[in-house]
């Protein structure tokens, strides 16, 4: 017994799919059907030949009900009427219920009620001529106005549910767009990122060997030892420049199981850092104030690390000869001050959107909600300033 209801299952299914893949295979089928039962019955008396005409009239617009539902609809209760005034009976009278049915699915609740009150009013008029007076009116009445409420309560349930599954996928691609959009924003970032640091790595280490290559060719004849030790300085600078490519790249490469990992560079290599500029030919000097605090998030001691190292850098490249740099640090208890000032010759104002290495210090700053200037200083040179709030709620990340 149990194979019963999974048979009528898998036959309900296999209807459903055929009328969502080919509908209008399923009306043909639909009418067909209903068609079959109208004029099989011979044997009835009231089966007539108008009956059986009245049928075909009734059932055959049915084929088009899904294209032009409220004219199908208008053209069977036409038909309906004058069957009414010719006083045929006839079992394609069902057309009627399809059609409601078809007009409450696609059709605006008003057009689908409208429609409703004209098969109620059929209802009425087939009462009144066909059923006898008494109970049986009653029941004929309540029997046929119910067959009339279904259809268009199954009607309209089936549009909502369509308006629900249309809803929801339109909600479910929206979502997918801005999941993209959201992953394409965040890659946009990372490549900014990653833009900044090969910046700040390729532009400063290049910067500095080139001055040390420049000062070990002057100094090769007349002072061999100086021009060898700036050299060594050079290669130095080479290698690490290259160790922190591979470092910064191998994290792009999934699955690189031999990519080197180190912490960034911090406060605690500024010291280095200026090393690198002295001997490459800059005097620079280096103060510290206030107390330093031991629990500044590293991404905050990378992004003050990078401004010094592109002010620096920017002193090397466009201060000319004979500059001197100095910077300056100040720890205060709710902000971090820092400035690089040098004596190099004038330079015109940056830009609005500023090249490549101000917009990159701009936005370093921005990160954690500082505030960067860079321009001339009043007294020549160059300056370039930050300061950083630190928040409590910061400092304990």
């Amino acid at each position: 017994m149990p194979s019963v209801p999974r048979a009528m299952s898998s036959a309900l299914d296999r209807v459903a799919s055929l009328q969502r893949r080919r509908p209008f295979v399923s009306d043909v089928l639909l009418v067909a059907v209903l068609l079959g039962f109208g004029l099989a019955s011979r044997a009835d008396p009231q089966v007539t030949t108008e009956s059986r005409l009245f049928t075909v009239a009734l059932l055959l617009p049915l084929l088009w009900r899904r294209r032009w539902p409220v004219a199908v609809f208008a053209l069977i209760a036409a038909i309906a009427f004058a069957q009414w005034l010719a006083d045929v009976k006839t079992f394609g009278d069902a057309a009627l219920l399809v059609a409601l049915y078809g007009v409450a699915v696609s059709q605006p609740w008003r057009v689908g009620a409208a429609a409703a009150a004209v098969i109620e009013l059929g209802v009425v008029l087939a009462v009144v001529r066909w059923a006898p007076h008494g109970e049986q009116a009653v029941r004929d009445f309540v029997g046929l106005t119910g067959l009339a409420t279904a259809a268009y309560v199954l009607g309209t349930s089936t549009r909502t549910r369509r308006a629900l599954v249309a809803s929801l996928h339109e909600r479910a691609e929206r979502l997918e767009r801005e999941r993209d959009q959201q992953g394409q924003l965040a890659a946009a970032a990372e490549r900014a990122r990653i833009a900044r640091e090969l910046h700040d790595v390729v532009a400063h280490n290049v910067s500095v060997m080139i001055a040390l290559a420049d000062g070990a060719s002057y100094a090769l004849d007349e002072d061999p030892a100086r021009a060898k030790s700036a050299m060594r300085t050079a290669s130095r600078t080479g290698r690490q420049a290259l160790g922190e490519l591979r470092r910064l790249l191998g994290v792009l490469r999934d699955g690189d199981a031999d990519a080197e990992f180190a912490p960034q560079p911090g406060l605690h290599q500024l010291d280095e850092l200026l090393h690198d500029l002295r001997s490459a030919g800059v005097p620079v000097s280096y103060e510290v104030s206030g107390r330093p605090s031991t629990l500044l998030p590293a991404g905050l001691e990378l992004a003050v690390y990078r401004i010094v190292q592109e002010a620096l850098t920017n002193t090397l490249k466009h201060a000319g000869p004979g500059a001197e740099a100095h910077v300056r640090m100040v720890h205060g208890d709710d902000e971090l001050e820092v400035e690089v000032l040098d004596t190099g010759k004038p330079r015109p104002d940056p830009p609005a959107n500023g090249a490549a290495g101000l917009r990159g210090m701009r936005e370093r700053a921005a990160v954690y909600d500082g505030d960067l200037s860079a321009g001339p200083a009043p007294g020549g040179g160059w300056r370039v300033h930050l300061v950083l709030p630190l928040e409590p709620a910061l400092l304990s990340a």
